[in-house]
């Protein structure tokens, strides 16, 4: 009964985890960009007080949205190669799709 318990407490964690990359991870890198947007504008689009921009928050906004859109294309790729007969592999650096069979 006590391994059963376990396994329930691993699967339940590998599914809050998942939910958190894969439903809220992406939201949650999107809003972090639009934050890191206003930060590097600096002004009233951070508070409603004028503020110095920060200039280093512009590229850290830029690396947010491309995680973002490369969350995204991952997720057509496997949505789209599955229904293509193919499946998607994370073996190396890169993705690839192979022939399922």
């Amino acid at each position: 009964m006590g391994d059963l318990l376990l396994l329930w407490l691993a699967g339940g964690g590998q599914l809050l985890v998942a939910g958190l990359l894969l439903g809220a991870g992406l939201p949650l890198v999107f809003a972090l960009g639009i934050r890191a947007l206003a930060l590097a504008d600096g002004g009233d689009a951070e508070t409603g007080s004028p503020a110095p921009p920060r200039p280093w928050a512009r590229p850290v906004a830029w690396l947010c949205f491309a995680a973002v859109v490369a969350g995204v294309l991952l997720g057509l790729a496997v949505i789209v190669s599955s229904g293509a007969g193919y499946e998607l592999v994370l073996d190396g650096v890169l993705p690839t799709l192979q022939k399922e069979g």
